[in-house]
């Protein structure tokens, strides 16, 4: 799919107070290690080697959130970017809040949140489906929480490969979005544009990560 816009921003949308608050509740809860899609830690084991392979790709620490706060925060802003931006994709779920921490040396490689395959879920026993069953990621969010003099390096950057190899400019392809690194910015993307978070070198970063879900593109 071609895109006039490959991502649209807030600056500096959320107050100070109220991004303290998410770090402050994200703190409040016990952390757990950030995994890639294709890695199961269901049983709450992880081989050996699926670690240092997943490893390769991210190193993070993350706690879920799903509280209404948050998302009545969030949601004018991504409303407001589909728009704007001209997806209009149609979109009426959004999976867990995902508060991520990146320490020294932590990062996530180049990847995309969009699945090959919509949610398969069981059905619930009341005969009614989960609400992202058959459904896909369409908009991802991403939220810069502290101050960015608090770190350096951590730098969110796209990588837009919608051109063969022998025409890609690789340094024109690759952009790194330093439009939200001023706290409390917000930045909304298809799900399907590939990006990655670069090593923080120093200092820690804090991130709200929301994946908005609709049924497939017709």
């Amino acid at each position: 799919m071609n895109l006039k816009n490959y991502y649209y921003y807030f600056q500096s949308a959320l107050t100070p107070k109220l991004c303290d608050d998410i770090i402050a509740y994200g703190k409040s809860h016990q952390p757990e290690m950030a995994v890639t899609g294709g890695y199961d830690r269901s049983n709450g084991k992880m081989s050996k080697k699926d670690l240092n392979n997943m490893q390769k790709k991210r190193k993070s620490d993350i706690v879920w959130m799903a509280d209404r706060w948050i998302y009545k925060e969030i949601h004018p802003y991504i409303h407001e970017a589909n728009r704007a931006a001209g997806w209009n994709f149609e979109w009426d779920w959004s999976e867990s809040c995902q508060f991520t921490k990146y320490g020294v040396g932590q990062y996530y490689g180049w990847h995309c949140d969009s699945w090959e395959v919509p949610y398969k879920r069981k059905q619930n026993d009341d005969g009614t489906w989960p609400m992202d069953h058959g459904k896909i990621r369409k908009l991802s969010v991403t939220i810069s929480l502290n101050d960015p003099t608090e770190y350096e390096g951590g730098n969110l950057e796209f990588d837009f490969r919608n051109q063969v190899d022998w025409e890609r400019n690789k340094k024109k392809a690759i952009k790194s979005c330093d439009e939200i690194r001023p706290r409390g910015s917000i930045i909304v993307f298809p799900s399907f544009v590939w990006h990655r978070v670069a090593p923080v070198t120093s200092g820690t970063r804090y991130s709200l990560v929301i994946w908005n879900l609709g049924y497939p593109f017709r």
